[in-house]
This record gives structure tokens, C-alpha cells and sequence, in this order.
């Protein structure tokens, strides 16, 4: 009877054992970057297959044209067509420097641009559907920069519990460090606008065999199986895109 109180004992305390703080604040304010006010944006758009092509060469010349103003205050940080996952699909994710204030002058400026208002409507004839996201970037996550390829990319999506975040956020703390070897972690983002509670994580890879290899090498870095072990009961659901770069994207 002692042993197995014990051992119950042992098993509850295993439970529990990674205790989250309580709650003072929005975890907005809790998980993301202070010293930045960048506000970021993800596009998913669904692309009717006859006119990939043309969407493609379409969105590189407007954002080159963004690019070159500098009075806009945002910019893209890279441009996807999808591999593997939902198909004939386009991603895009913008930076906004400046929080939400940049984001609103942006979208002022382009409802008074006739040839942005002319590029919307011809795509709108392109897109089957589309929807996009507010996002902030996790505090412990690298700043997504520019680089050079090729690559592949994944963007591996989880939809949380309602009220996990704050955890999602402190395993990930401790845990992303079993994942900078490669230099595949790209950035991490939670959703503040959209579909709520939602974790993007975007990594780089040389290939598909790259990949695999480094994702079985941090199963054997101590550590690495807590974080996934405390994390999958949080998630609701999960996805993964392989996405490749588009031409003009500056993650590349």
C-alpha cells in the first residue's frame, strides 16, 4: 500500500509539476516583444489554379512598388505558394513597424492609391477566397530577417485551448532553444485579430530530407520531449504547410 501510494503520488506530482504563473496581465502584453512595436499580418489567399501564374507575377510587381516608398510603414517579410497542405493557396506575411497606428496609415494610404485599388480588383477576379490574421511575434523568438536560399519553409499551425497561451508561451521559452542549431526557427506569432488563440511557428529547411533530419536530432537533446509532452494536450488542433518561396519574396 506505501509503495503504490507512493508511486500515485509520484504520477500526480509528474502531473503538476510545471506550474504556470497567474495571470496579471493580457498575454498580449505577457508573451510579446517590448523593446519592438511591430504588429504583423498573415494572408492566406486561395487561388483559382488557371490563374496562379499570373497572381504571382502580379503581387511581385506591387510589392516592389510598396518597397520603394518609403512612406508606407510596412513591409513584407515573405510571399509562399503552398506545396505540401491545402493546394493552389498563396501566403504572404507583413511587418507593420509601428503597431497598430502603422497598420491604420498603411491602409489609408493604399485606399488612396488608384493603382493599389486597380491591382485589388483585378486579383479579387483570381482568388477563390481569403482571410488573414492580426499577429504579434513571441518575445524568445528570433526576429524574422531576410535570407538567402533555396529553401523550404513550414509553417506548422496550432489552434490552443482557450486560456493555454500563457503555458503554450513558457514551455516554448525553454524549448526553442532545441531548435536554433540549423538555423531553422524563422518566427513564432500568436494571433490577436481572426481566428483567436492560434500559434504560427515558421522554419526553414534545406529541403525535405534536411527537415526530417533535424527534426528527429531534437529528440535526442535532453529536454526536448517535456516541452512536446506538456504542449500536445493545449492544442486543439494542428497543421503544416511546406510552402515555397515565390520569387520576390525576401525570405527566400
Amino acid at each position: 500500500f506505501l509503495v503504490k501510494k507512493y508511486c500515485d503520488e509520484g504520477w500526480l506530482s509528474s502531473m503538476f509539476a510545471h506550474k504556470v504563473d497567474a495571470r496579471k496581465d493580457a498575454h498580449s502584453n505577457l508573451l510579446s516583444k517590448k523593446e519592438t512595436s511591430n504588429l504583423y499580418k498573415i494572408q492566406f489567399h486561395n487561388v483559382k489554379p488557371e490563374c496562379m501564374e499570373a497572381y504571382n507575377k502580379m503581387s511581385d510587381e506591387v510589392q516592389k512598388e510598396l518597397h520603394r516608398d518609403a512612406s508606407y510603414p510596412c513591409e513584407v517579410i515573405g510571399s509562399w505558394n503552398n506545396w505540401y497542405g491545402e493546394q493552389d493557396q498563396a501566403v504572404h506575411l507583413w511587418r507593420y513597424s509601428g503597431g497598430y497606428p502603422a497598420l491604420t496609415e498603411c491602409l489609408r494610404k493604399l485606399n488612396r492609391n488608384t493603382a493599389y485599388l486597380a491591382f485589388r480588383k483585378e486579383r479579387s477576379k483570381m482568388l477563390i477566397s481569403r482571410r488573414n490574421q492580426l499577429l504579434l511575434e513571441f518575445s524568445f523568438w528570433n526576429e524574422p530577417a531576410s535570407r538567402s536560399g533555396p529553401n523550404i519553409y513550414e509553417l506548422r499551425t496550432y489552434q490552443l485551448v482557450p486560456g493555454t497561451m500563457i503555458e503554450w508561451g513558457n514551455h516554448w521559452a525553454r524549448a526553442i532553444k532545441y531548435r536554433q542549431e540549423n538555423n531553422e526557427a524563422v518566427g513564432g506569432f500568436f494571433t490577436q485579430i481572426g481566428e483567436l488563440y492560434v500559434v504560427h511557428h515558421l522554419w526553414a529547411y534545406k529541403d525535405l530530407q534536411s527537415r526530417e533530419e533535424t527534426r528527429n536530432a531534437a529528440w535526442l537533446k535532453e529536454g526536448w520531449d517535456a516541452n512536446v509532452h506538456y504542449t500536445m494536450p493545449l492544442i486543439q488542433k494542428m497543421e503544416s504547410r511546406i510552402m515555397i518561396p515565390m520569387e520576390h519574396s525576401p525570405l527566400q
